[in-house]
């Protein structure tokens, strides 16, 4: 087969719902989709502990303080095994962390905004990562295979961070009404990134992310998810959603919510959020304040090799 003939067979092989692996034959245009899309996930997990580790000394009770700095150790090792999916698509490490603290690459929206209580820790550790294991359980199905044989492993250990979270959530609204209260802060606060996190709406017939089945599913059809499963459980612990319009369409099977503002996620993701600048400030500052290590680690290596 010519290349042509080649990539349609693959691109036959992917939409028809097959596999993958590293050391297939892949077209440049799937491969470089794909590494964007995981090392995208990969910052996100590595950035995504900033807004929780400033809570680690402030926690209320040394479980807390236990609890959190699991969680975080959690995701820093979901970052690494992201990375090293990332590099054998061709980007090595030391790169894709030189493009994320030069902020040339993009993680989360939900990590560019600050912590300002403990209310949002367990708004977080409930609510946005379950947002992101709506979307994190579709990946296990993705077209590329190491990336979906990960997934399964990080799946099992986000679901124990919703858990954490909705234990932080649930002791606060059975506490003092200034602590119902902070829960209530902090969730006003959130839902509008909370609606943001999936991104706008994609056409299925033009999404190659889709067509690839590099995601099992679009944005909507996870926010909907997301939605369906937590705005229930959201209700039943007495809080308010701050959006008046939000509501079950019976008639047409979905939920209608005011539309998010795409303009303030597209200014957030691309280095201008609230914390931002901050967040890669401290990034690059712990990359150089540890270079000793990494200098010792691999200076041993290439010596015993």
């Amino acid at each position: 087969m010519d290349d042509q003939e080649r990539a349609d067979a693959f691109y036959a092989h992917v939409s028809g719902g097959g596999k993958v692996e590293a050391d297939d034959w892949m077209p440049d245009d799937y491969r470089a989709a794909v590494l964007k899309f995981v090392e995208m996930h990969a910052n996100s997990e590595l950035m995504g502990v900033l807004p929780e580790r400033e809570w680690i000394l402030r926690a209320p009770t040394l479980k807390r303080k236990l609890a959190l700095t699991s969680k975080v150790q959690d995701e820093v090792g979901h970052a690494q095994l992201l990375y090293r999916v990332a590099e054998d698509l061709g980007k090595p490490r030391e790169q894709m962390l030189a493009d994320l603290m030069a902020g040339k690459t993009k993680f989360h929206n939900v990590f560019h905004y600050p912590t300002r209580s403990w209310g949002d820790v367990g708004i977080i550790a409930w609510l946005v990562d379950a947002a992101a294991i709506v979307s994190q359980q579709a990946l296990r199905d993705s077209s590329y295979a190491p990336y979906a044989r990960t997934m399964k492993k990080i799946c099992w250990e986000e679901s124990v961070h919703i858990m954490h979270g909705r234990d932080v959530v649930l002791t606060l609204m059975n506490g003092s009404p200034r602590q119902r209260e902070m829960v209530q802060e902090a969730l006003d606060r959130w839902w509008g990134p909370l609606m943001q996190m999936h991104g706008p709406p994609t056409d299925p017939a033009t999404d190659r992310d889709l067509i690839w089945k590099i995601k099992a599913k679009g944005n909507e059809q996870l926010r909907q998810e997301f939605l369906s499963i937590y705005v229930p459980r959201i209700w039943e612990l007495g809080l308010t959603i701050p959006d008046a319009a939000l509501r079950h369409d019976d008639g047409e099977g979905r939920w209608q919510y005011t539309e998010p503002d795409w303009a303030e996620l597209r200014s957030v993701v691309t280095g201008h959020g609230p914390m931002s600048q901050e967040r890669l400030e401290f990034r690059r500052t712990s990359h150089a304040a540890t270079q000793w290590v990494r200098d010792a680690v691999l200076g041993a290596s290439s010596a015993a090799a």
